[in-house]
């Protein structure tokens, strides 16, 4: 099997969504300092830049989320 192939699998397996869970909320800390800074600049624009940016990573922890559930049901169906 090859190193890409290897790393595919992986990234459906639920260690690497755990990962991809953990990494998109460690986005949330970069978020909350933009947000941070543009509300001490007052800059609207970079203010509804990090608001963007939050809703895309809220998405993205709602469908990691779905995905593990996913997971955890095929996990109760086979056994």
């Amino acid at each position: 099997m090859s190193k890409f192939a290897k790393a595919k699998d992986f990234k459906k397996s639920k260690a690497g969504v755990y990962i991809s869970l953990t990494s998109t909320l460690f986005g949330v800390i970069g978020v909350a300092k933009q947000m941070k800074q543009a509300r001490f600049d007052e800059d609207r624009l970079r203010q509804l830049d990090a608001a963007v940016s939050a809703a895309a990573i809220a998405t993205g922890v709602a469908l990691l989320v779905r995905e593990l559930r996913r997971m955890n049901d095929d996990d109760i169906l086979a056994g």
